[in-house]
């Protein structure tokens, strides 16, 4: 009976969301309260569905985009991405071994919080050669300051006065997570929405080029890179929604259900997050991961002051 009511109240909270009745920081903060109360009837798929509905809601993004500005907003980024990533993997690199904790979990939280958070950590773990256990704490940690990042950042961007187009490229480098990123954009605003989407994703792509590096750092050999196909299913819905392929009233109706299934995603997020989970990681992965954080945001945040 206790089952089935679960099963009863999480539907209910994904009929909201999908409704478009809770919005990205209240589905997180929903997600990890029903964890802490019930037990998560789906914890198998759960990870699978974020992998899915993550990828899905950001090609249906795509539908609201534009291919011209697009290409502009990948070029404002580009130089911000590519000094970012390499100060932020560089630095990574130092405090792991300062912290004297073990090199590959240090590469692998470094991966994430310089680049996507835990795509980038799915991405190089396998070629490292990382065990189960680095990957789960990696992970967590990585969608611990997801988590905060999604309330903490429209806060300070209010705050700081930040327009939507320096907010959208300020969350998209500092925040990890793909997730949290479209999140904390979404209810900002939809330019600042479509700035983060773009420049996350261009960003995405340097998972790449950090595979191979990671091949040389640990040594190993005869590892496939994973490359993020889905990027280009991305670029495709913007050239559909740029050439008016389809009609305007079904590109609408994409990009709205597309931020609901995002939200939903993000209610998911918050019922894999465990406290249990997190108090088994130590304090040196979490030391190690802020002062990453800390670093990319403030960088990224004068940087962006400076540019404008």
């Amino acid at each position: 009976m206790k089952t089935i009511i679960t099963k009863i109240i999480y539907f209910s909270i994904v009929i909201a969301a999908i409704s478009g009745l809770i919005n990205s920081a209240t589905a997180l903060t929903v997600g990890f309260i029903f964890t802490l109360i019930f037990k998560n009837p789906f914890k198998t798929y759960s990870h699978k569905a974020i992998h899915y509905f993550l990828k899905i809601s950001v090609i249906g993004l795509g539908f609201g985009m534009f291919l011209k500005e697009t290409i502009q907003t990948g070029k404002d980024g580009l130089s911000l991405t590519f000094f970012s990533i390499v100060l932020t993997v560089s630095l990574g690199l130092i405090l792991a071994k300062f912290l004297k904790m073990d090199l590959k979990l240090g590469h692998l939280i470094t991966s994430g919080t310089s680049i996507c958070g835990g795509s980038a950590i799915a991405a190089i773990a396998p070629v490292i050669k990382a065990n189960g256990k680095i990957i789960s704490i990696s992970l967590g940690v990585v969608f611990l300051l997801n988590s905060v990042a999604l309330f903490l950042f429209p806060a300070l961007g209010h705050w700081l006065g930040l327009s939507q187009s320096q907010f959208g490229l300020w969350c998209a480098i500092a925040i990890h997570d793909t997730s949290s990123v479209v999140g904390a954009a979404l209810d900002y605003g939809d330019q600042a929405l479509k700035i983060a989407t773009t420049v996350k994703l261009s960003r995405t792509l340097w998972i790449i080029p950090l595979s191979v590096l990671s091949m040389f750092i640990f040594k190993t050999k005869g590892e496939k890179i994973k490359i993020p196909y889905f990027i280009i299913l991305f670029i495709c819905a913007i050239l559909i929604n740029s050439y008016h392929i389809l009609p305007s009233f079904a590109t609408t109706n994409i990009v709205l259900y597309s931020k609901r299934l995002l939200v939903l995603t993000l209610f998911i997020v918050g019922t894999t997050i465990s406290i249990k989970d997190l108090k088994t990681t130590g304090s040196k992965p979490i030391i190690l991961a802020f002062a990453l954080w800390v670093f990319i945001s403030v960088f990224s945040l004068v940087y962006i002051l400076h540019m404008s």
